[in-house]
């Protein structure tokens, strides 16, 4: 599968800073889902749950934000959020 950098930062740091192959999270106006290749955007996020797969499975984890922005750009994604905790 195709893979995508991902960052997803909060005021304490980085929380991830990888490769994925999936993101979902919850935006303002519905349900957001990205893959390698999304058409570049910008968007709020609600706060709520937030699921990464990785190409390597055992690292794919869940996490719940505390909302925030999502900036989706050719060379990669990126959640900046004022929190994010795993939840595994």
């Amino acid at each position: 599968m195709n893979e995508f950098n991902l960052k997803i930062s909060t005021p304490e740091g980085d929380a991830y800073n990888g490769k994925a192959i999936f993101l979902s999270l919850r935006g303002t106006e519905g349900d957001l889902a990205i893959m390698a290749g999304h058409v570049p955007f910008i968007t709020t996020v609600k706060a709520g749950n937030c699921k990464v797969e990785t190409e390597n499975e055992s690292e794919s984890f869940f996490g719940t934000i505390s909302g925030g922005l999502l900036t989706v750009a050719k060379d990669g994604v990126t959640l900046i959020c004022g929190s994010f905790n795993r939840d595994n």
